[in-house]
């Protein structure tokens, strides 16, 4: 893994050796050697990653850290402050101004490498989910309410150690943040108490009965929790141990003994960025359905069925069946909306749409095109099965009466329907929907509430009607 590093130091030898260190692993380095250098180069050339110093002339590495998580541009850029400071009480203010991690002087190289691949895999991440929420609001319908106000108060947490005072303690320091603390003394046991509600793993490096970073690596490799936030304690010594997790996909660590208020920054800072990143989720997934789908009925539409359609006739060519499209429409709707109104011919939609739903196989995709007409895409179907089909939704409509809301009137509802085969490999996605419209304006003719087929041109025609 290759980053950008912007390397802050006011001293022109530290940023030689750190520049060094960094080549030799093939980051690309950039450097500023004071902080308002180091704010202008951030929001100009937006690196992975900043390695920052804190005893700094004019500006100091607090006040810089500060700048750079209020502006929106650098926001989510990683910094790690390495300093020869080793107070608890500066970890503290650091963490506070929000830094991610410090490393300290002589910086260890594994350390180094490790926190770097860790926080760029981190700020890759939410930089994917900023630009999905960014094309969504393109849209209109990413969520804008305000991120800075995530909650990080009642989170639900996993403490993976050995039962004894000082796993005791660190429940008890999470009081502030946690709604309850499960506590796992095994591997086993963690694994079996992981679940989608676990907002944050504490997991100590040292379990009698088997390895914690192997149930890192698991949980990386699982969908459902590859994003969950794990936070490792070790001792000094569990160094190189350390670097690995971070490499399998750790999000942080503490080194014992642990400090109260140290512990309560790092859980605070994992929990507000998973709530963030489930956030901006939850937004990209409600704007993409937003995107893809009808607002009315919870069909898709009619760009998505178009999109699918394309990529279906797109396979002919390379063996896939004949695939069937279907189009239909309500019959004489508009005398359902001068009577009964729009919010009733509405009702009238909805109704529609989940009893065709309820009639087409697993594999078929039902969208609305506009207005009272819809459409059903089959693929790998036959003309046989194809009509079937159509049948079986026609009936679905014509058989029972729809009940209008209000009034409780018994309204008779029927469709017509106009069913189009691909043939050779030949078709596009225009010569389908017309032999497909050609259908339904046929049915229109014939008298509504059946359904009439037009095969490939090079099929005979075979125009089939069912009556009422």
């Amino acid at each position: 893994m290759t980053a950008r590093v912007l390397v802050v130091d006011d001293v022109e030898l530290n940023v030689r050796l750190l520049a060094a260190k960094l080549a030799s692993e093939y980051f690309e380095v950039i450097s500023a050697d004071n902080g308002m250098r180091a704010l202008a180069l951030a929001e100009a050339e937006l690196p992975d990653i900043i390695l920052l110093d804190v005893m700094m002339p004019r500006m100091d590495g607090f006040e810089v850290c500060s700048r750079l998580k209020a502006n929106p541009r650098t926001v989510d850029i990683p910094v790690v402050m390495v300093t020869a400071l080793s107070d608890v009480a500066d970890r503290l203010r650091g963490l506070e101004a929000g830094a991610d991690d410090f490393l300290t002087k002589p910086v260890n190289d594994v350390a180094l490498f490790a926190r770097v691949r860790s926080l760029v895999r981190l700020k890759r991440m939410m930089d994917e989910l900023r630009l999905r929420e960014q094309v969504c609001r393109q849209f209109g319908t990413a969520d804008t309410s305000g991120e800075s106000a995530t909650d990080v108060s009642a989170a639900r947490i996993l403490l993976v150690a050995e039962k004894g005072v000082a796993a005791s303690r660190i429940i008890d320091t999470l009081g502030p943040v946690a709604a309850s603390v499960l506590h796992a003394s095994s591997c086993e046991e963690a694994q079996s108490l992981l679940d989608g509600s676990v907002e944050l793993v504490i997991a100590s490096l040292s379990l009698p009965d088997g390895d914690p970073l192997r149930l890192v690596s698991q949980w990386r490799a699982n969908e459902d929790s590859r994003r969950l936030p794990i936070l490792l304690m070790a001792d000094d010594s569990e160094l190189p141990r350390l670097a690995k997790g971070l490499d399998l996909g750790a999000n942080d660590y503490l080194v014992r003994p642990v400090d109260r208020n140290e512990l309560l920054a790092r859980v605070r800072t994992q929990i507000r960025r998973k709530r963030l990143e489930d956030r901006l989720g939850d937004s990209y997934r409600r704007s993409l359905s937003m995107a893809l789908t009808d607002e009315l009925t919870g069909l898709y539409n009619r760009r998505y069925v178009f999109a699918h359609l394309n990529e279906l006739l797109g396979r002919l060519p390379d063996g896939a069946t004949s695939t069937a499209l279907m189009l239909f429409d309500v019959d004489h709707f508009k005398k359902v909306n001068d009577r009964y109104g729009h919010p009733a011919g509405d009702e009238v939609l909805r109704e529609l749409a989940e009893r065709a739903v309820r009639q087409v196989r697993n594999v078929d995709l039902v969208g609305r095109l506009g207005g009272e007409e819809f459409v059903v895409v089959m693929p790998e179907t036959s003309l046989s099965e194809a009509m079937l089909v159509a049948e079986r939704l026609r009936l679905a409509m014509a058989d029972e009466p729809f009940i209008v809301q209000g009034s409780g009137d018994r309204l008779p509802v029927t469709v017509s329907v106009g069913v189009a085969m691909t043939g050779e490999g030949t078709d596009t996605m225009e010569t389908l929907l017309k032999r497909a419209d050609d259908a339904l304006y046929a049915a229109k003719k014939a008298g509504r509430n059946c359904i009439i087929t037009l095969p490939a041109p090079e099929l005979e025609r075979m125009p089939i009607a069912v009556a009422s």
